[in-house]
């Protein structure tokens, strides 16, 4: 198949982009490389030595958008691109709302326009808010607590009532947990510009020596050891999540949870990545960050039941493979 993807020059985009292309489809890319390189995508040709279409293209610029659409015989989307710091969308909450809310609009619009009628969106656990662990795909969509799952749940709304309109349209929203970790290849990963806004990025430039420590977000957590619990999944296992999700798309709306099932700590990842690479991570705790709860992880089983999908990657991996990139891209 002919697959759009769009924010594929990012972290789980260009992950995704390999492992689709690795399973014979072929990719088109649109990204406007706000918090991605173009050398992503020149990486990504040369893991899996295919040609990759690519548009430097705004996802809210609809004219461009729909002269993509229109250049192109597509069959599916995946739609990524949006903005994705949960921290930053609460100091930033306009960007936030029209970047990710009117770039899905514009996507559904196009492929209502131009008859592409099977969509697979990038979603995020976010949108439980603060419910009972874990979480499973029939709670509420609940007010979040940050802006950020504010507009993953209104996607998902947009998405679900452009199917009820269209019965024939198939869409499969996919509730991310915590990606981590990178291909093995070393050559693509998670790049931070700056201050990292995801925990494995800082753990890593921490590392390196690049930052002098680490910052936990809160030690008075009701969890294990007082810092927050995450669900931690391997970014390859994410892609792969996509690829099984693309094979089993039928009219309507199915949503499903990528993570592991299993909650980690803060302080239980640093311990993982001290012990995968033998490096010792100094850390500090400050205040806790706005919008951050005590626990996310979830309930994986409509994955494994209904795609044949369950994540089969460990903490150790993910510990190793985000070091080996990390060095790789320091080099």
């Amino acid at each position: 198949m002919n697959i759009l993807v769009t924010g594929g020059a990012g972290y789980i985009g260009s992950h995704t982009c390999v492992t689709l292309i690795e399973a014979g489809h072929t990719v088109i890319v649109i990204d406007n490389l706000c918090n991605s390189d173009i050398k992503t995508v020149d990486k990504v040709k040369k893991i899996t030595k295919k040609d990759i279409t690519f548009y430097q293209i705004d996802m809210t610029d609809e004219m461009a958008v729909n002269y993509v659409f229109s250049s192109h015989n597509i069959d599916s989307v995946i739609h990524f691109a949006g903005l994705k710091a949960v921290s930053e969308s609460v100091e930033k909450p306009l960007s936030y709302y029209y970047n990710n809310v009117v770039s899905t609009m514009i996507v559904s619009k196009a492929c209502h326009k131009h008859n592409v009628k099977k969509i697979i969106f990038s979603s995020s656990a976010t949108v439980y808010g603060k419910q009972k662990v874990p979480f499973i795909e029939t709670m509420n969509l609940l007010p979040t607590t940050n802006p950020y799952g504010e507009t993953k749940a209104m996607s998902e709304r947009i998405l679900t009532d452009l199917t009820k309109a269209n019965p024939e349209f198939s869409v499969t929203l996919l509730r991310y947990f915590n990606p981590v970790g990178a291909h093995e290849s070393r050559l693509i990963g998670e790049v931070s510009n700056g201050i990292p806004h995801n925990l494995m990025p800082f753990i890593t430039q921490v590392a390196n020596g690049k930052l002098e420590r680490l910052h936990i977000f809160g030690n008075d957590y009701p969890t294990i050891d007082g810092t927050g619990v995450r669900d931690y999944i391997h970014v390859l296992d994410l892609a792969e999540g996509h690829v099984a999700a693309l094979n089993k798309l039928t009219p309507g709306v199915h949503i499903y949870n990528l993570g592991t099932g299993r909650g980690t700590s803060v302080l239980q990842l640093v311990n993982a990545f001290e012990e995968a690479n033998c490096i010792k991570i100094p850390y500090e705790i400050v205040d806790r960050r706005p919008g951050d709860i005590a626990e996310c992880y979830a309930d994986a089983s409509k994955a494994q039941r209904e795609l044949g999908w369950t994540a089969k990657r460990g903490l150790v991996d993910m510990c190793r493979d985000a070091w080996q990139f990390e060095m790789n891209y320091r080099e």
